[in-house]
This record gives structure tokens, C-alpha cells and sequence, in this order.
């Protein structure tokens, strides 16, 4: 032990030890401020610890919870659970030091403080007690009288006691002294080795903590460096997009049209509407509607439950209202109700119409019994799995054909091979990604089914084996090598691909202009041709109807080659005869090309802006529809023509329409097929005779069949509210097999009956 004061000096009581208890007493007081001082600031660190403590659980907690919101992201998921594990073992020891800081600094400083210093004070106390009795008796003792001798005894004795206390206790105050002064160095050395290996131990498993993360850390720096790459470049991809979309869409609304029937969301079509309400007072409200699950549905909010405007889109149909004040309305009639409906544009009143149409199409498809698709079908047969009939045989083996077509191999616009889907109103197949973007333009452009999920009526597949990618190509590709615009290939990005579709069939850059009158190589027509006719003329010569025999032939407008034009159209040792039409304005090159039948030529008329409905003021006012159905088995141009747009209830000068002809001449297959189409059987021409009047005075057994079965269809619906349905079953099934004779077997529909009574 260090002796701050020496006891033999102590007893002398001499000036020089009464300095020295005089400092020794400063230091004491000044050791005891600065360590009450010292314990507050332990305190208040420890106090801010604790709440730095609950904070950091609390932030811990809050990215645990992240982590949980975020689970299906594996990265950040990861992420925020490894973390938060660490800094909650971090969080733990930091716990711990705050817990030995207060055991190790503070307390013990305290109780140096409370205990150790108190008892200095104290004897202090009685020292200085001792010291002023002392004092007191060598004053008496030193007054006393020599003539008093019991005072003088009383005082000696009175000294003697006081000297010996203030000895006492000024060897316990000496000894206190040197005691406080050794205890203070090894309380306050202990109490701050103790905080620092505290202090170390939490930083050393903080470090152990976080070492453990150093690789993972790694790895994720990694990937948050190419994750900012990817961002920035992401960015400037989107930036372009919205600079070209910008560009390119100046009206938003113009561009919501996108029929999807095979959407994976189940939606085929959605879009803002207005819709009139029913109560008395007919207002407006804009809502947001759909078409799913075969129903037209709306709702105002996202999360409200939709409202089914109609059940079943087998049971209504939707037509124009040109007599409403507000524009582009369209009404959904059902057996039950009818819903007026407002678009914003006529566009978007003809793609939620047409949408509206395709889908009850789709829904009474979805309804027969063979689900099977043609391709599944020809695959069954090739495995020898299932027998079919006659006629799917034939549909399988037409399927096969359309893929053979030149061309039709590989995608019409990006070459991919294989293509599973086909535009019916162009005659092309395409890839998926491509059928994507055709959906895109709207149906008034392309009309995309898929070969491999949807039944194909024979007349469509003759009209695909009549066209074709070679064809068309040839058409709206004529002048790609002048173009210097690069056609895209397989693996193009989508948007390549759709900048080129619609170049090619809504702007049309790449087709030739009309050749100039005069220029264009005469189309020549077989005797095959002529040989049709010839029956043509014989069929005109009834009354009340005399169709203009087919005598033009088309000018070369299609890129083709004389000798390929003659062998499309017939054996160039036939006798031919030949009119120069180059010079045709193309809705009449469409004219004639449809009584011609001659594909490719109808195809470049459209694709020169011919009108499908042009009227030939020169005969009758007849339209190339008309014009198709006087020729016999023109199944495949008529519906080539509807699918275009043609009208099939536009009527001649005389009041016919497209049924009246094919009724007049007979044609089975052209009835079923305007039948199908929605032609008017109860449409009387000026001398008031309807088709099925004319089909009974011709005698025609098998057209009569149909437009009874039409008729009865039809008020079957009416009466029972349009929930007929095993006549609605019956009448497809009874079409459906006409349409295949017509295709297959059309001698043997030439039936005639001199029974049948006028209905």
C-alpha cells in the first residue's frame, strides 16, 4: 500500500501535517465532484443506450417485416432476413454491454463514492472533533492556578483524556487517508479495465457477426452493381419506347383496341364505355367494361363485383344506333334486355362491336361437341387413335394442305418456321408473336385464328389454299427491295416486327401503285372457266333474273408472270379469250376479279383501297359480292369477300341480294354460307318474292331445307325467349354438315323436288 501520510508525523501535529491534511481533503472534495459527475454521465449514457436499444428493435423489426412483405422476391428477401438476424445478435450484445457498464462503472463507482468517501468524511469529522477538544484542554490546562491544586489536577487529567483522543483519532484519520487514496486507484482501474473489456467483447462479436456475411456481402454488392446497369439501361429502353410510342400515337384512345379471346386472363376485350341507364331518367355514366367467361360485364371500381350486363353472349346480338342524338352508340340486345352502349370514337364503336360479335362466335364454338381440334384430330388419325368420318378426313387433309401452300411454311412477316396461326381475311399464316400484333390492328385489318385450337369451316380452309404467304407477299412486299427498311427475322425484337406489320398492311409502303391504263399483261381465262360460264348463262336465262355472263378477264396487277398467270387460271393450250382491265379503278378490278374467282387479284384490289361493297352502276348495281355468288362453286371468293367486310344483305338495283342470286341459281353452298353469315330470308326484291319463295318455285329440296330451318330456328328463339337450345344445336349441326357438302361433295346438292308446297 502507498502511504500518503506518515503515522509518527501525525502524532507531532505539526503544522506541516496539518498542509498536508488540508490537501489530502481538496483532493477528496474534488475527486468526489468529478465522480458524481462522471457516475450522471454514465447514467445518461446508459439510459441512451437503452433507447438507442428500443429503437434499433424496432428498426430491426420493421426490416424483418419488409423482409416478410417481400418474400417472393428470393433476393431481397434474403437480403433483409440475413440482416436483421445480425443486427439482432449485434442489438443483443450491445444489451450485454450496457448491462456490465452499469454493473462495472457505475455501480462501483458509486459505491466508492457513497461508502468509501463518506467514511472519510466522517472520520474527518471526528478528527476535527478531537482536535478542537484537544485545543480546549490546553487552553484550561494552561490557565490553571499553581494555588489551585485540584484545578490543576482536574485539568492535567482533562488533557491527558483529550490527548488521547485527538491520537485516536488522528491515527484513523491518517489511516482513512492512506486507505481512500489506495482504494481509489484500483476502484477506478478496475471499473474502467472492466468497461473496456466490455467494450471489446461486444466489438469482437459484432465483428464475428458481420464476417460471416462478408462473402454474402460480396455477392450482393455484385449483384447490386449489375442490378444499376440494368436499370439504366432499362430506363433508356423505356425512354426510347416512349419517345417512338409518342411518336407515333397521338390519340391514346385510338390505340385501346385489342380483341384477345385467347388471352390467359380470360379477357377478350376491355375498355371505358358510357352506358345508358334503364330508369326513367336515361343517364350517362362512364364505366370500365369486359368481355369474359362468354358474358359482357362492367364495374366502376376495381374491387367492386362486376355487373353482368348479359349472361350468355349465345343469346343477344349487337347492332348500331344511328338514330340516337349522342354519336357512336351500339346497342346489346338479349331475349331479357337491351343495354345502350357509347364508345369515344367510331373506331373503338366498330372494334367492341366487332369483339362483341366474335365473341358469341366463340361461344357458340365452345358449345359443340367435338372439342377436339382439327390438328389433334389429324394427329389422332395418324397414331391410329381415333376413326373419323368422311369428312373430317378431308378437313385434316385441307389442314395439311394450307401448310403446304408456298409459303405458308414459314411465318408470312418473320420467316419464323412452323407458323400455328393464320389470318383468314388476308390468306396468311403467321407465327404467334406475329398473330399477336395482327390482333393488334383491329379486326377491320386482320382477323387471326389459330390452325391448332379452332375448327375450321371447309370454306375457309378452300379460301387458305386459294392465297397464301407467296401470294400475298407478293403483294404487299412488291417493292421491299426499293424500301430500305429490313424486313425482321426470328429472333427480331417484338417491336421490330410490329413496326414492320404495320407498315405493311396499315400504311402499305411496299405495295406497287396501280399501273398506269394500258400497261398491265391481259389475265386469260381457261375453257374451264368458260365452261362455267356457259352453265352461268344457261342458269341466267330464268326469270326474273339475267346475270351478266363472266367474260372479263383481269390485267396483271399482282406481280405475276404471264406464265404463272395462265397456269393459275387454266392450260395455256386452251382456247382463251382476254380484256384488258389494267386501267380499272379497284373497285371494279374487285368486281371483276370476283366473278373471275381469281384470288390474288381480289387480294392487290384490296390492298389498293378497293371498296368490298362497290356498286357497278352499269349492271343492276351489283357489288363483288353479287357478282361472286352468280358463279358456281365460288364458296371460297364469297367468303374471302365477307370475311373482308363485304355486306351480305346488300341488294342489287332490282332488290336482290346476295341469297336472292345464289337461291335463283340454285347454289346450295352459297345459301348456307349467307345463311351463316346473316343474311335476310324474309328480304323480298321488287317483284315481292322472298328466297324462300323463289327456292320453292325452282324446286330447290335442299335450299328450301335451309331457309325453313333458318326460319324456324329463328322463331323457335323468339318464342322461347332465346333459350332454345337444342334447336340452336340442331340448326348449326345441320349447317355444319351442308357447309362440308358444299366444300366435298357439291354434286349432291343438285337435287331437285316438284313436291315441295309453297310454306
Amino acid at each position: 500500500m502507498t502511504v500518503k501520510m506518515d503515522f509518527e508525523e501525525c502524532l507531532k501535529d505539526s503544522p506541516r501535517f496539518r498542509a498536508a491534511i488540508e490537501a489530502v481533503e481538496g483532493d477528496v472534495n474534488e475527486l468526489e465532484t468529478r465522480l458524481e459527475k462522471l457516475v450522471k454521465q454514465c447514467n445518461a449514457m446508459l439510459e441512451a443506450g437503452r433507447t438507442y436499444c428500443q429503437s434499433s428493435k424496432s428498426f430491426v423489426s420493421g426490416l424483418r417485416e419488409l423482409g416478410c412483405y417481400l418474400s417472393e422476391d428470393t433476393t431481397m428477401g434474403n437480403c433483409l432476413e440475413k440482416f436483421s438476424k445480425k443486427l439482432s445478435i449485434i442489438l443483443m450484445a450491445q444489451e450485454e454491454l450496457i448491462e456490465n457498464t452499469q454493473k462495472s462503472v457505475k455501480l462501483k463507482l458509486q459505491s466508492f463514492v457513497k461508502e468509501d468517501v463518506k467514511r472519510f468524511k466522517d472520520t474527518r469529522k471526528e478528527f476535527e472533533r478531537s482536535s478542537e477538544t484537544l485545543e480546549a484542554a490546553l487552553g484550561r490546562n494552561a490557565q490553571a492556578p499553581r494555588g489551585k491544586p485540584h484545578e490543576v489536577e482536574e485539568a492535567s487529567q482533562a488533557l491527558i483524556h483529550a490527548r488521547k483522543a485527538f491520537r485516536s483519532g488522528t491515527l484513523d484519520y491518517v489511516l482513512q487517508i492512506n486507505v481512500i487514496e489506495s482504494k481509489k486507484k484500483s476502484d477506478i482501474l478496475m471499473a474502467m479495465l472492466s468497461l473496456m473489456e466490455t467494450q471489446a467483447k461486444f466489438f469482437q462479436q459484432g465483428h464475428q457477426s458481420l464476417t460471416e456475411l462478408e462473402e454474402y456481402c460480396n455477392q450482393l454488392n455484385n449483384e447490386c452493381t449489375q442490378l444499376v446497369l440494368n436499370s439504366a439501361r432499362d430506363k433508356r429502353d423505356m425512354e426510347q419506347r416512349h419517345a417512338d410510342i409518342k411518336k407515333k400515337d397521338e390519340s391514346y384512345d385510338e390505340s385501346i383496341l385489342d380483341f384477345s379471346p385467347d388471352a390467359s386472363s380470360g379477357i377478350a376485350m376491355e375498355g371505358y364505355l358510357y352506358k345508358r341507364a334503364s330508369n326513367a331518367f336515361k343517364t350517362w355514366s362512364r364505366r370500365w367494361f369486359s368481355i369474359q367467361k362468354n358474358q359482357l360485364v362492367y364495374q366502376k371500381k376495381f374491387k367492386e363485383q362486376p355487373t353482368v350486363v348479359v349472361e350468355d353472349l349465345r343469346l343477344c346480338t349487337v347492332k348500331p344506333c344511328a338514330e340516337q342524338e349522342r354519336r357512336f352508340c351500339f346497342e346489346v340486345v338479349s331475349p331479357s334486355k337491351s343495354c345502350l352502349l357509347q364508345a369515344d370514337s367510331e373506331r373503338q364503336q366498330q372494334g367492341w362491336m366487332s369483339a362483341v360479335q366474335n365473341s358469341i362466335a366463340s361461344a357458340f364454338q365452345e358449345r359443340r361437341e367435338d372439342t377436339c381440334s382439327p390438328r389433334e384430330r389429324c394427329s389422332s388419325v395418324s397414331a391410329g387413335s381415333v376413326n373419323l368420318g368422311v369428312g373430317e378426313q378431308k378437313e385434316c387433309k385441307a389442314l395439311e394442305e394450307v401448310q403446304a401452300i408456298p409459303g405458308n411454311s414459314q411465318c408470312c412477316d418473320c420467316g419464323e418456321p412452323g407458323p400455328d396461326w393464320a389470318s383468314i381475311n388476308l390468306g396468311i399464316t403467321l407465327c404467334i408473336t406475329c398473330s399477336g400484333i395482327h390482333r393488334s390492328l383491329g379486326v377491320h385489318f386482320s382477323k387471326v385464328r389459330s390452325l391448332t385450337l379452332d375448327s375450321w369451316e371447309p370454306e375457309l380452309i378452300k379460301l387458305m389454299c386459294e392465297l397464301g404467304n407467296a401470294a400475298i407477299n407478293r403483294i404487299y412486299e412488291a417493292r421491299i427491295d426499293e424500301i430500305t427498311i429490313k424486313k425482321p427475322h426470328p429472333s427480331s425484337p417484338r417491336q421490330d416486327k410490329e413496326s414492320w406489320i404495320r407498315s405493311k398492311y396499315v400504311e402499305k409502303k411496299f405495295i406497287h401503285k396501280l399501273p398506269e391504263t394500258g400497261r398491265g399483261t391481259p389475265l386469260r381465262r381457261s375453257s374451264a372457266r368458260r365452261q362455267r360460264a356457259t352453265t352461268h348463262d344457261k342458269l341466267s336465262q330464268r326469270p326474273p333474273i339475267k346475270p351478266k355472263p363472266n367474260r372479263a378477264t383481269l390485267a396483271r396487277t399482282t406481280g405475276l408472270t404471264p406464265t404463272e398467270i395462265m397456269n393459275s387460271t387454266g392450260s395455256q393450250k386452251d382456247e382463251e379469250e382476254e380484256e384488258d382491265l389494267s386501267g380499272l379503278h379497284p373497285g371494279a378490278l374487285l368486281y371483276r376479279s370476283a366473278a373471275l374467282q381469281h384470288f390474288p387479284v381480289m387480294a392487290d384490289a384490296l390492298a389498293h383501297g378497293a371498296d368490298v361493297n362497290w356498286i357497278n352502276v352499269a349492271e343492276e348495281s351489283k357489288t363483288p359480292l353479287i357478282q361472286a355468288a352468280t358463279v358456281q362453286n365460288s364458296l371460297a371468293a364469297c367468303e374471302f369477300l365477307l370475311q373482308n367486310g363485304a355486306n351480305v344483305n346488300q341488294a342489287d338495283s332490282n332488290g336482290r341480294g346476295p341469297l336472292h342470286h345464289a337461291t335463283i341459281l340454285g347454289h346450295t353452298g352459297l345459301v348456307c354460307l349467307f345463311l351463316k353469315r346473316g343474311a335476310d330470308y324474309n328480304k323480298k326484291d321488287i317483284s315481292q318474292k322472298d328466297p324462300i319463295t323463289i327456292a320453292v318455285e325452282s324446286a330447290n329440296a335442299d335450299i328450301v331445307t335451309l331457309l325453313r330451318i333458318a326460319k324456324m330456328n329463328k322463331e323457335m328463339r323468339e318464342m322461347d325467349g332465346g333459350f332454345a337450345q337444342s334447336g340452336d344445336e340442331t340448326y348449326h349441326d345441320i349447317f355444319r354438315d351442308f357447309s362440308q357438302m358444299a366444300s366435298n361433295n357439291p354434286e349432291k346438292l343438285k337435287r331437285r323436288s316438284a313436291d315441295i308446297k309453297t310454306p
